[in-house]
């Protein structure tokens, strides 16, 4: 390698946990991001990246979490979705032989 090449430096990587503390450090108030970049030796851009990567990380964690229905499963066991499926055949089947219009039970049907 000849003089006139920069050298470039190993990149260390930091864990979580020293990203936590530094972006905690600087919004709390304790320390300034100079500082921390100092320290560090990292870029200020950088030192931005986790600030805004933390943010958005507690902004997700802390929306209220909701489940599709495809997550949630059935709303009813196999056997009890069986068990309503014979009780609405034969509710319907008496209600037909009855006359009452489907979906309606005999008791509602309208005076005439």
């Amino acid at each position: 390698m000849n003089s006139s090449t920069k050298e470039r430096k190993e990149r260390t990587i930091r864990s979580a946990r020293e990203k936590c503390q530094a972006v905690l450090a600087i919004w709390t108030g304790r320390r300034r991001p100079a500082e921390i970049c100092k320290e560090l030796e990292i870029p200020a851009n950088l030192l931005s990246c986790w600030q805004e990567r933390a943010m958005e990380g507690m902004l997700q964690a802390l929306e209220p979490r909701t489940r599709k229905q495809e997550d949630r499963g059935p709303m009813l066991a196999p056997r009890m979705e069986k068990l309503l499926d014979r009780k609405m055949a034969r509710l319907e089947s008496r209600m037909a032989r009855l006359g009452a219009p489907r979906g309606r039970p005999a008791a509602e049907k309208p005076a005439a």
